[in-house]
């Protein structure tokens, strides 16, 4: 027979219950316990639903029956602290002399256990339960590099698990689902579920991470600017809602893709006034990847050798790629260190020129290339900042995305800029104690007149569709 004791963590009466049953358990060969605590705040409800699912009556902490082991069925209904002290008296005749004072420490001491007992369970949880990802715009080319990227390993950890949901519209069906076989096929131990998603209401649900690829085809031609900004205000209208309808309260978003990258994630900040700004950044880590490689061909290094090349504006606009920090490791000169020790990249570029006329003026390809290329590069950009944000960068060394500005920099507040942070403890800072001289003061304002402009264009937008409600939607 095993007798179940359940009751409110700081109730004194299940303190007395739970001490005499203990005795009888641990001197009575045929008796077991089993012991139950709720929280107080949650005890009214899990007693109603205890006792509607068995039919009993009862009103108190705490509530004790009997299951009977060997016959199945519900058990057996004991009653409260009295009729356990009148049962364990008639039928072994033993009683509790447990005084009131010392039923109140005992409370005490079950309700501070049961809270260290939630904290330890929740945080085991944590680890057991897989990260659930969204990614919108799914068919992407950038989506197909970026699943085995994300269920290796490599950037949350070989202990988490993850599932991937998919989403994108109905006309992706069948691409999604091919996406989605394939990656079932591949069995990675940590892909705990792959699906696809064409339904916008269910979109995010339970979200830890939302990945948004989405992206317009620019042809100027045909559409003027005002339009595309329209069309990626609509977008992040349907979005911010839902994520705050459905993902969790500490969501991450991330926006990439090849257009208008920081006016997303501006408009979800804007339209999901409840998402933590905190949490929503714009990547820019294939604008400074392919920096990086063009001038290790200048100076014939390893692309991984160069460092803390910084990416300030608009990702996927006007930007300015600042090499006044960066540094070069591994470099084969005269002069020889440690293979950590660096050295300042301009000062291994004897051809200045080449700085000013060549790089400076490729920085229109550069964003060329990193627009038009087939999914490896943002798929890696995307993985590469997850795995700092959950892990940490390397220390030191400078990493750029978009973020709410501040006031850093004396950039202009309320836009979302590439600016160098270092990321640690899951969350990221910006490097404000870096030195920024006067010429690129002037290139940073110049740049935050564009992003200035293109959001009071979508603020404009959203004043035309929500002209009641406008104030409350961009304060």
């Amino acid at each position: 027979v095993v007798a179940v004791f359940t009751g409110k963590a700081n109730c004194p009466y299940y303190a007395k219950a739970e001490l005499l049953a203990d005795y009888l358990q641990a001197n009575l060969p045929d008796f077991r316990v089993h012991k139950i605590t709720q929280h107080p705040d949650k005890w009214e409800q899990w007693l109603h639903d205890i006792c509607e699912m068995n039919g009993w009556e009862h009103r108190q902490s705490p509530i004790i029956w009997r299951e009977l082991l060997d016959r199945g069925g519900k058990g057996l209904l004991l009653g409260g602290v009295n009729d356990f002290l009148e049962y364990a008296q008639h039928y072994y005749g033993i009683t509790s002399t447990m005084l009131s004072e010392e039923m109140l420490d005992i409370a005490e001491e079950n309700l501070q256990a049961h809270i260290e007992i939630e904290k330890e369970e929740e945080e085991l949880k944590s680890h057991i339960e897989p990260l659930q990802i969204w990614i919108t715009s799914a068919s992407s080319p950038i989506c197909y590099q970026l699943i085995p990227l994300l269920a290796n390993g490599e950037v949350f950890g070989m202990s988490t698990e993850i599932c991937i949901h998919l989403l994108d519209t109905d006309e992706f069906k069948e691409v999604l689902c091919g996406i989605v076989m394939e990656a079932e096929d591949m069995a990675f131990p940590l892909l705990r579920s792959i699906s696809e998603h064409t339904e916008i209401e269910e979109a995010f649900i339970q979200a830890d991470i939302i990945i948004v690829l989405d992206d317009v085809l620019l042809n100027r031609e045909v559409q003027s600017l005002e339009n595309y900004i329209r069309e990626v205000s609509e977008i992040c209208q349907v979005y911010a809602p839902l994520v705050e309808k459905n993902a969790k309260s500490e969501v991450r978003v991330i926006s990439s893709g090849k257009t208008f990258v920081n006016l997303k994630a501006l408009m979800i900040m804007t339209y999901g006034p409840s998402i933590k700004p905190e949490n929503v950044i714009a990547i820019a880590t294939s604008w400074e990847s392919a920096a990086k490689a063009m001038l290790a061909r200048k100076l014939n290094v390893n692309a991984a050798g160069v460092k803390d090349v910084i990416v300030w504006g608009n990702i996927t606009g006007c930007n300015y790629i600042d090499l006044s920090h960066a540094k070069l490791y591994g470099y084969d000169s005269a002069i020889w260190g440690p293979a950590n020790f660096p050295r300042p990249l301009l000062n291994m570029i004897y051809d200045s020129e080449w700085i000013h006329s060549e790089f400076l003026s490729a920085q229109s390809s550069l964003s060329s290339r990193a627009c038009h290329c087939v999914g490896m590069l943002p798929a890696h950009a995307v993985a590469t900042v997850l795995r700092y944000w959950y892990h940490g960068s390397p220390p030191g060394e400078i990493v750029s995305v978009g973020i709410l500005t501040k006031g850093q920099f004396c950039i202009p507040e309320g836009i979302v800029f590439s600016m160098p942070v270092r990321f640690q403890n899951s969350n990221w800072e910006v490097m404000t104690e870096l030195e920024i001289n006067e010429t690129t003061q002037e290139v940073l304002g110049c740049l935050a007149q564009e992003l200035i402009q293109e959001k009071l264009v979508a603020l404009k937008e959203i004043k035309e569709m929500h002209p009641y409600g406008a104030d409350n939607i961009t304060s």
